[in-house]
């Protein structure tokens, strides 16, 4: 499967009468725009559209989901699966990305799990999307909507706007075009044979109670494990549709960008053979986690892999699966690397994971989700900064009097980012 990722990259946004791209500024009609979201669902009863740059002083909260613009060439469809007659397998042909920018959706709180996005302060860098011109998106819904029908309405209209905004601009040439490609599976491992061949162990959150993701249209707590081509995830085969807490929560950007395929494909053919990509899910029960990752490791091996990356979302529960996986494969003596963030309590006295294995014996942390900061208050805020006070990381008498927040790096979106969709790191003294 090969895809050709054009990318087109903004340097400025904003509103203006009539919809254009010129000299890297990207101009949206508001008028078209919330008329075109409005449409989306009958359920919709406000929308507050706005555009925020980095470095404003400005706070999103709670944030439902973030989304890059993106669209196809050549036929077919972004986000798979969502409309009637959109069920064609993504990741091939031409797709066009908007760089630079995001659509973030808020309103009010789906789940208690939602997080936070501060655009300028102590809190925007440690949430990747602060570095981003955002498309803000406050939904709100008929007071007779659930919280699933809710969850729906906003990831709905996250994913059509963000094809609506790349579909403004398709017909202008990309900067830049970026070819991937993996071949079918024998083919893939003929083609490096005297490199060690590696595959990336995919876990999607899928925890029910709106702890849920979705591939092409479908709630993955209702899949095996599956073979899938790197390429698909670029194109919105994976779509974030969970309240997990916000610090790792793996936002359909996130999916669009993540950062451990990219580096695969960069490494590949020279120190290593690419060969695809296992989505796996997290499970509940311990029947479910044992059948899960006993396919795990019976597609590794199928896939005659020797090494392995596994990245995690979530926390807690799902650490079981991870360590599972982990063990699993190395019993068959694919050697493994864990990607995980930590919950090690605010003075980082606690155990950081509620599972472990000797057998994990290479493991990338995020950071520990449960360090206290402290955010000024904003000129503006988006959404509803009552949530601070229950949203995960944070608590009662969180929220300021002058609109200063003390929460856990768990309430910030994107803070400990178990795919590494972040710019933190660590060294030594």
């Amino acid at each position: 499967m090969k895809l050709e990722l054009g990318e087109i990259h903004i340097q400025g946004f904003s509103f203006a009468e009539v919809s254009s791209l010129k000299g890297g500024h990207l101009q949206l009609s508001k008028s078209e725009l919330e008329q075109y979201i409005r449409s989306l669902h009958p359920q919709i009863t406000e929308v507050e559209t706005a555009i925020v740059n980095p470095g404003d002083s400005v706070r999103i909260m709670p944030v439902k989901d973030v989304i890059e613009p993106r669209c196809k060439l050549d036929g077919g469809c972004c986000f798979p699966g969502f409309n009637p007659g959109e069920e064609e397998i993504v990741g091939s042909g031409k797709t066009l990305a908007l760089k630079g920018i995001a659509v973030v959706t808020t309103g009010k709180v789906v789940g208690f799990q939602e997080g936070i996005i501060d655009m300028s302060g102590p809190g925007a860098d440690y949430s990747p999307y602060s570095a981003l011109r955002n498309l803000v998106l406050r939904i709100e819904v008929d007071e007779h909507c659930n919280q699933y029908q809710h969850e729906e309405v906003l990831r709905r209209v996250g994913l059509m706007t963000a094809r609506w905004v790349a579909d403004q601009v398709k017909t202008t040439p990309a900067e830049s075009v970026a070819h991937f490609e993996t071949l079918p599976l024998a083919e893939q491992l003929a083609q490096h044979p005297d490199l060690p061949s590696v595959g990336y162990v995919y876990m999607l959150q899928s925890q029910g109670l709106l702890h849920d993701s979705w591939y092409y249209g479908i709630d993955v707590k209702k899949m095996v494990p599956t073979l899938m081509f790197p390429t698909e995830a670029m194109d919105g085969a994976i779509v974030s549709g969970n309240c997990v807490s916000a610090c790792d929560k793996n936002t359909t950007w996130s999916h669009q960008n993540n950062p451990v395929i990219q580096a695969l494909y960069r490494r590949h053919g020279k120190d290593l053979n690419f060969i695809g990509v296992i989505l796996t899910n997290e499970n509940v029960t311990l029947s479910d986690k044992v059948r899960s990752s006993n396919m795990v490791a019976k597609l590794a091996e199928q896939m005659q892999l020797e090494g392995a990356i596994i990245t995690e979302e979530g926390f807690g529960n799902p650490d079981a699966d991870l360590m599972m996986n982990c063990c699993k494969l190395e019993a068959k003596g694919i050697r493994t690397v864990l990607l995980t963030d930590e919950y090690a309590g605010r003075g980082g006295e606690s155990q950081s994971l509620a599972d472990a294995h000797p057998a994990a014996d290479a493991v990338v942390t995020a950071g520990n989700a449960n360090a206290l900061i402290t955010l000024p208050p904003m000129q503006r805020v988006i959404g509803h900064p009552v949530y601070a006070d229950m949203i995960a990381g944070g608590f009662d008498g969180s929220l300021h009097e002058d609109g200063s927040i003390t929460v856990e790096l768990q309430a910030i979106t994107g803070a400990t980012s178990e795919l590494g969709v972040h710019t933190l790191s660590a060294h030594s003294g």
